[in-house]
């Protein structure tokens, strides 16, 4: 289930996986010239869209406001492990979140959680990165949004049974880091790569699909999340990513390749892995 930005809920039934978890979804306004904090009736609300009162991990996939802000708060509601890097690990300390129910997510070393087995590897950021570094001391809110480091950036590889998929948010990526890790599905950040040129993009493409073999590519990372959930989504504005552009791209792309190519619908459920 897609649920804004790259918050992604995986739910087999037994076993429920969310991705950053990021619902507070902040005002440009505020983004730009005030401070931010956890929105909890917000994220009540998120988790009610989800269907979900239960979680058994919140995996962040880099600590950014827009993926890390919320997460430790979802955690706690739901019950959930938090895992991610050390940036996210001082974001979540900065909001009291106990330090036995985070997990350091470990480049490259499976862990299973129920009958998901989840793998971190290495990312890279999308170019125009407005906030760069690590986060090394508890960050307590209400702070500037740019005092939400990118620390270390991760694609989440998942595997299920005999089926495999990607999520990787940032719309970039880093030579080699994949290799060996095949995905039937990828969850394709697409943040602006309409700003990139054509070159960028068709290597982009060919790492993160071609090279990993997936017939199937949903984008993410791709709404407006200055604007909250109970507005219909909208593509960024203009000037900041060209929306229309990527959509060609990955247009073109998916039916030269044979490659299944839609936008997720907000809060529906899907099969990651339709026959």
């Amino acid at each position: 289930m897609f649920l804004g930005v790259s918050t992604l809920l995986l739910d087999d039934g037994d076993t429920a996986i969310l991705t950053d978890g990021f619902f507070s979804r902040p005002g440009l306004l505020r983004m730009r010239f005030g401070r931010l904090r956890p929105d909890r009736a917000r994220i009540a609300a998120g988790l009610r869209r989800a269907g979900t009162g239960r979680l058994d991990a919140v995996f962040v996939v880099h600590s950014h406001y827009d993926h890390a802000l919320d997460a430790p708060e979802v955690a706690v509601t739901t019950g959930a492990r938090l895992i991610g890097s050390a940036s996210t690990r001082n974001i979540a300390r900065g909001q009291g979140f106990p330090d036995d129910r985070f997990q350091p997510a470990v480049i490259g070393e499976p862990f299973t959680i129920g009958r998901f087995t989840l793998t971190a590897l290495p990312a890279r950021h999308s170019p125009g990165d407005i906030a760069p570094g690590r986060i090394d001391r508890p960050l307590r809110p209400p702070v500037r949004a740019t005092d939400y480091r990118t620390g270390d950036c991760y694609t989440l590889h998942v595997r299920h049974g005999s089926h495999q998929l990607l999520v990787h948010a940032s719309a970039h990526s880093l030579p080699g880091a994949l290799d060996g890790h095949a995905a039937d599905t990828v969850y394709l950040g697409i943040g602006a790569l309409g700003k990139q040129d054509e070159a960028f993009r068709e290597e982009y493409w060919h790492r993160l699909v071609t090279a990993t073999g997936a017939r199937r590519v949903v984008p993410i990372h791709w709404d407006d999340f200055f604007r909250p959930l109970d507005r219909p989504l909208r593509p960024f504005r203009t000037f900041l990513d060209d929306f229309p552009a990527t959509m060609d791209f990955l247009t073109r792309k998916a039916a030269s390749d044979g490659v299944a190519l839609a936008l997720p619908l907000l809060g529906s459920r899907a099969d990651p892995w339709p026959s």
